[in-house]
């Protein structure tokens, strides 16, 4: 599936990265990020003459890709494809990035409980214990 006609959206005037295609958002979230082109790459397992194909909009990737790009950007992948959700928050441009991190590491951690206590559930389920 070809994303880059769904990239480039027009503008209502309401998101400025709408008006950005693909590959200049992987690079705008990835600077946010502090990595270069070969450590992305590298997390990605990828050569970095393909995430500058990317970035350069010569080529995109794969669905699977672009969802694990996303989550090393920690961008959501609507974001990379048509610009709209959060955009990456630039550490030097954000003083409460740090308060950020901590609510969005409290929401992960509550998640992982979640799901902890979800997975014993149904192993007390699988072992006949249904409580």
């Amino acid at each position: 599936m070809a994303f880059g006609s769904i990239s480039q959206q027009g503008t209502d005037g309401s998101d400025p990265s709408t008006d950005y295609t693909l590959g200049e958002r992987i690079c705008k979230a990835r600077d946010a990020v502090g990595l270069s082109t070969a450590q992305l790459a590298r997390r990605l397992g990828i050569k970095t003459s393909t995430l500058q194909g990317w970035e350069s909009d010569r080529s995109e990737p794969r669905s699977n890709k672009l969802v694990l790009l996303a989550g090393i950007l920690n961008v959501s992948p609507t974001w990379l494809l048509v610009g709209r959700g959060a955009a990456p928050i630039h550490e030097d441009e954000d003083g409460a990035s740090l308060e950020t991190v901590r609510i969005a590491l409290d929401r992960i951690h509550n998640q992982a409980q979640a799901l902890v206590e979800e997975i014993e559930r149904l192993r007390r389920r699988i072992d006949g214990d249904v409580s």
